[in-house]
Order: C-alpha cells, then structure tokens, then sequence
C-alpha cells in the first residue's frame, strides 16, 4: 500500500515507518521537522503541521491507508494547545483522508482514554471517556479518538490502536526520564514500586500498528480500539530496576507513600499553573496514579483481531535497551 503516517519524528513514528517498509509499503511521513529516518527509495518526508488542510490534503493524495500518530504529548500546558493539536489535527487529518479516498484509517491512540485512575487487572479496552479521562492528554486524545471511530464504514475502515508504556533504545518519554532521575539520584518509588503494570517493547508498536493498518477492513477490527502491550505484567519497581541497570546504574533504594506523592502532586501542580511554567513537573496526580495504581490488560483479543504477537519479550528488550547504552545490565538473571 502507499501509505502516509503523520508523526514520524520520535520512537513510536520510527518504528511504525520501520515496520511499513519491511512490509514492502511505500510510506510519506508528515511532520513539522525531519524525522531523522534514514532515507529509503519507498521513503518521502513531507513538513508540514497536521492542523493545516491544504497540507495535509496534499500529503493523503494517493493514499490506500493513513497511520495518524502525531499528537502533542505531555503533562503540562493549557486545554487549548491540546485540544489545537489533537482533536483540531486529527480531525484534519481525517477530513483530507476521506476527501482523498483512502479507504483505511489507524489512529495511534492511549491506553489513558479510558482510565479514570482506578485500578485495571487483566481490563479490556474499555471505550474512550472523556469526562473521565485525567488530564488535558488523555482527553483530548478521548475525544479524538471517538470522532476516528465513529467514521468508520464499509468504505472507510477505521481503527484506534492504544501502545501502553512504550519503551526501548533511543527512548526519551519513559527511559530517558527514569535515567535521568536515577543519575541524579532524583528516582524515588511509590509504596515500593509494588503495583503491577503492563509495558510494551517499541519494535512490538511498529508490529502491532501496521497489522491493524492491514487488517482494519474486517468486521472485527473496523470500528474498535485495541489495547497494545507486551502482555508481561511486571512490578513498577522491577521495570525501573530494570531500566537503570540497563544505563548501568543502581536500583532505586526511597519509597513514599501513595497519598504523599498524590498530594505532592497537587501542590506542584498548583505551582506550575500559577508561574505557567513550561518544562515537566517532577509529580503529578496522574503520575502518582499511575506508579501506584495497577493496571495491566487482557492480550487476548487484540492478539486475536490483529493476528499479532509479540516478537520482542520484556526480557530480550532489556537486552537490547542494556546493548544500546553499552552495559551488560539489561541481561536477565
């Protein structure tokens, strides 16, 4: 298929372009700078902003299918910027998509659609709420993702793939944070790092987007979002262990408490609201929700619909995360 994706700068976007053109596909990535891929002969880099119309309708000329995975990601920053780049974006990106003809659709969404702070033990995909979604991300992505869907036809096959805690080589969002915290002795645990989690290896992501991408015309896949992980729940505390031996560093050694962090987490974010100050808080509400919160998913049907497994299991990740910052400390035991 010729293919445009949107997004292609950053660790998910790589992947996905990786895995389309090991499938043969010819793939237009669509983003604001150069995504830094190295350059293939079924490789064309478009710069431009998603929420632009006459861009974006230039890019999806041609196209069988649209891979939407641009959004604004973070924690802080005002409704509007999020709701600008990911609902207004999307939107227009759906607009172009179906004015072009292309006849199948993956929106790169979030498990945080439809988690309200509760804990999920072994939880499906649950429908994309966003009154109940915390924060102006998870939100704005609810809501985006329900306007995706609610396209979807016979003649226009949409789907919402959510990848849950991302990580691997090159990493900044997940990985680059926790090493970071931990080189300057900033990395603390919530009640121990005891809460069960699910994550998913970046190589998995690529996978799973290009098969719902190729399989989002079936009866199963049109219309519904699928929950993507590595189906390994592991403690909070083993994966951080996990990933600062993999940078060569020790394990965390301070805890607090739950309601300490979610406190903590108010204040600061009352602060950064009030100085309107730019860069990440170091705890959040929803941080500490989700370091001490378990929330790990039922594998089974997305495996089913997508006809998709894991190639990369977490252990075999934290080998190649270990190799990649040249330490032995991804090995397993």
């Amino acid at each position: 298929m010729k293919v445009l994706l949107t997004g292609g700068r950053g660790l998910i976007g790589g992947v996905i372009a990786q895995e389309l053109l090991d499938r043969g596909h010819e793939v237009t990535l669509l983003q604001r700078t150069p995504s830094g891929i190295e350059a293939h002969e079924r490789l064309t880099e478009q710069l431009g902003d998603i929420r632009d119309l006459s861009v974006v309708n230039q890019a999806c000329r041609g196209m069988d299918g649209v891979i939407h995975g641009a959004a604004l990601v973070g924690i802080t920053g005002s409704w509007s910027d999020f709701e600008s780049a990911n609902v207004h974006g999307t939107q227009s990106v759906l607009d172009a998509a179906r004015a072009a003809g292309v006849s199948r659709f993956v929106y790169v969404s979030s498990p945080s659609v439809a988690h309200s702070g509760k804990a999920l033990v072994g939880a499906p995909a649950g429908v994309a709420d966003p009154d109940s979604a915390r924060g102006h991300y998870a939100r704005s992505k609810a809501i985006a993702e329900r306007v995706v869907l609610a396209q979807s036809s016979a003649t226009f096959a949409a789907a919402a793939i959510r990848p849950h805690l991302v990580w691997g080589p090159g990493d900044e969002q997940l990985v680059g944070r926790i090493v970071d915290r931990a080189r300057s002795g900033r990395l603390v645990l919530i009640d121990h790092g005891r809460a069960l989690i699910d994550s998913t290896y970046s190589a998995n992501v690529g996978s799973a987007v290009v098969s719902g991408l190729e399989r989002v015309g079936r009866a199963d896949v049109n219309g519904r979002a699928f929950v993507v992980s590595n189906g390994e729940p592991r403690t909070v505390a083993e994966l951080v262990t996990r990933i600062v031996a993999a940078a060569g560093l020790p394990a965390p050694t301070r805890s607090i408490p739950y309601r300490a962090a979610y406190g903590a987490g108010a204040l600061v974010e009352g602060m950064w609201r009030i100085s309107g100050r730019r860069t990440e808080p170091p705890m959040t509400r929803f941080l500490a929700d989700q370091l001490a919160t378990a929330h790990w998913f039922d594998q089974r049907e997305t495996q089913n619909a997508l006809d998709w497994r894991p190639r990369v299991c977490l252990d075999e990740g934290f080998v190649e995360l270990g190799n990649w910052y040249g330490t032995a400390g991804g090995v397993a035991d």
